[in-house]
């Protein structure tokens, strides 16, 4: 048996990989690699310009939410609480109390789901910004859109809202479930993209974040998304991949239907498990989660990590076809039968 985990099942990344035009785009670029970055970042920029229909100043090429958040709670002064769903994604969180910022988590609602009212209910006048990931991460689950929106336009008359949407193109109506029209429309809102998911690209660590003129402007001025980060590599394949919408429908369409035989087997053990449109699944297994992911640790699969408050649900990422195989049986043998 090998010593640690083959099938890596943890991390959400997308074992489709990225689109064959991402990939030809890396290989013709290689021999530009004595080269600092340069036209590249504005190639890109300018074709999430498009996409988005948010102007160029606006656009802050990386992946930002750590530093967002070290950011937003050293600018102020310390003191700022941070609102975000509890348990969820902490890379921004994280990075607040670096800088002496306060948070402050709202536990799902029983859906698990973003549970907007408590949301609500919980910022004050410290709050300097509150964060929601739409489709939820540990859980998946995605708000119902107007609803969402709605809730995102009413706290962004109040404080700043960062929406994570590392997950939303998962969906096929994305679009209408973005909140990017609320910043069009000048609220207080940004968004969060990244190329690390649907897209194929996560050890290429490239996304970008839509923002409040003067909060990108923030950003750009302390060197944030400027030439001298990025990795040209990752800004040529970034630039490709948009183009590929036929491969991106394809990846979603094998990750439902992977998702799907996943939550057939929870139903017939009669287990409970969100409803995520994610790139993975979270159910309840019934043993302690140290447990579980020993057991399939020996079996050669590694899933995510604990989460609070959930001691015995597990996070596993779709991966590929055989290797969820793998994995379905392997959970299996742990669930007792639905009796």
């Amino acid at each position: 048996m090998a010593d640690t985990p083959q099938i890596k099942l943890a991390l959400n990344e997308t074992p489709f990989g990225p689109s064959p035009a991402a990939i030809a785009a890396i290989q013709a670029d290689l021999a530009g690699l004595a080269r600092y970055t340069g036209r590249e970042v504005d190639d890109l920029t300018t074709a999430i310009a498009a996409r988005e229909n948010i102007p160029a100043d606006q656009i802050v090429l990386g992946e930002n939410l750590n530093v967002l958040g070290l950011y937003l709670a050293a600018h102020g002064g310390p003191g700022g609480t941070f609102v975000y769903s509890e348990p969820g994604y902490t890379a921004l969180v994280d990075a607040v109390a670096l800088a002496g910022g306060r948070v402050i988590g709202v536990p799902l609602n029983a859906a698990l789901e973003n549970d907007l009212p408590a949301i609500a209910a919980a910022v004050d006048e410290t709050t300097r910004a509150v964060y929601l990931v739409n489709p939820h991460n540990p859980s998946g689950t995605v708000s119902d859109a107007a609803l969402f929106i709605e809730a995102v336009r009413a706290l962004s008359s109040r404080t700043l809202v960062i929406v994570d949407e590392a997950y939303l193109e998962f969906l096929p109506d994305f679009a209408a479930r973005t909140v990017t029209p609320l910043l069009r429309e000048g609220c207080n809102v940004a968004v969060f993209r990244t190329f690390s998911k649907i897209y194929g690209l996560a050890s290429l660590a490239i996304g970008y974040t839509l923002a409040p003129k003067p909060l990108a402007a923030g950003l750009k001025q302390i060197g944030i998304g400027a030439f001298f980060g990025l990795n040209r590599l990752s800004l040529v394949a970034a630039l490709a991949s948009l183009g590929e919408h036929d491969y991106i429908v394809d990846v979603r369409a094998k990750v439902a239907a992977e998702r799907e035989a996943w939550h057939a087997l929870l139903r017939d053990r009669g287990r409970g498990f969100s409803a995520s449109h994610a790139n993975f699944v979270f159910f309840d297994c019934g043993r302690p989660h140290a447990d579980a992911a020993a057991a399939l640790a020996a079996r050669g699969i590694d899933i995510g990590r604990a989460q609070p408050g959930f001691a015995t649900w597990l996070r596993i990422s779709i991966g590929l076809p055989d290797e969820n195989a793998v994995a379905r049986q392997a959970v299996a043998d742990l669930l007792p039968a639905n009796e």
